[in-house]
């Protein structure tokens, strides 16, 4: 089965180039994002129950990719930046996904203590937020049990970067690391017990004050 149609590929194309002239997305060509973004597909193994959420979502990397190429997700799009939050949604209306994808400007640490987001996500995919223990602290808000993480990791990413006490303080567990056909890696954790209810910190104390 293709990654995406022609004519969708093409929108997505455009869109991003749109982003990298405002900033949102780095230099150079936008098709290895989409590569990217294909990677997150295989390492979550087709997309889960209830709603999906991208954190710190940016230009709608991994987020919007995957909500176009998995017609019946349902989406929340998470960043602490209005810029890119008004690109999303200018994004989301383009594309024709406003029944199913929701664009929220807040930071990670306060959209998690909203009980409309609180342990709801069946899946939460981050791209570049920063290191494992920030964004293991984040993303475990979000989870519902069961539910899974999927990180993108450098290619020589170590196992002391998700150590299993570390992720137990939150409820989690490494599943498997996965290299995609794309050559992209990717961690996937999984939420086995409900974050603790004081998990995430206050905004700024998990990158202040490591978990691990």
């Amino acid at each position: 089965m293709p990654f995406a149609a022609d004519d969708e590929v093409a929108a997505l194309v455009g869109l991003l180039q749109r982003g990298q002239e405002r900033g949102l997305v780095g230099p150079g060509p936008v098709e290895p994002h989409l590569s990217s973004a294909r990677g997150f597909a295989e390492a979550a193994d087709g997309f889960q129950e209830g709603p999906l959420l991208d954190l710190g979502s940016g230009a709608g990397l991994p987020g919007l990719v995957l909500a176009v190429v998995w017609p019946a997700s349902r989406w929340f799009l998470v960043d602490g930046s209005r810029r890119s939050t008004d690109f999303l949604l200018e994004a989301v209306q383009e594309l024709g996904l406003a029944d199913r994808v929701s664009v929220i400007t807040a930071r990670a640490e306060e959209a998690a203590r909203d009980p409309a987001l609180r342990s709801e996500c069946g899946m939460v995919v981050v791209r570049s937020l920063g290191p494992p223990a920030v964004t293991a602290e984040c993303a475990a808000g979000f989870l519902a049990v069961g539910g899974h993480l999927v990180v993108s990791e450098p290619p020589d990413g170590g196992g002391d970067r998700w150590p299993p006490a570390g992720l137990a303080l939150l409820g989690q567990r490494l599943v498997r690391r996965v290299a995609s056909l794309s050559g992209h890696h990717f961690a996937v954790i999984e939420q086995v017990t409900a974050a603790p209810d004081r998990y995430p910190r206050r905004t700024g104390v998990p990158a202040r004050r490591l978990l691990f």
